[in-house]
């Protein structure tokens, strides 16, 4: 299955777990020196409808992902890891 970084934006990022909804993929981290992707960022959720600014970017690490679906991405449960900024 190929697939160019803009569709990801479009499919949204679900635990396998317990079927937790992290949200869409916002952005992927890439390593330049082989061209692999190496993790997904999933910005973090608004607080009080965005008035709190919102929780701190979700990275999700390569090797979480189980599955792509049509438009859906299953992912093992993993900690919250802040993203790079």
């Amino acid at each position: 299955m190929k697939i160019r970084l803009e569709e990801l934006r479009y499919k949204e990022v679900i635990s396998v777990t317990d079927g937790c909804r992290f949200g869409f993929v916002e952005d992927a981290e890439l390593e330049l020196d082989d061209g692999r992707v190496t993790a997904l960022i999933i910005p973090g959720r608004r607080r009080l409808f965005g008035l709190l600014g919102r929780e701190a970017d979700r990275r999700i690490s390569w090797d979480m992902v189980k599955r792509f679906g049509e438009d859906i991405i299953l992912v093992e449960d993993a900690p919250h890891i802040p993203a790079i900024e």
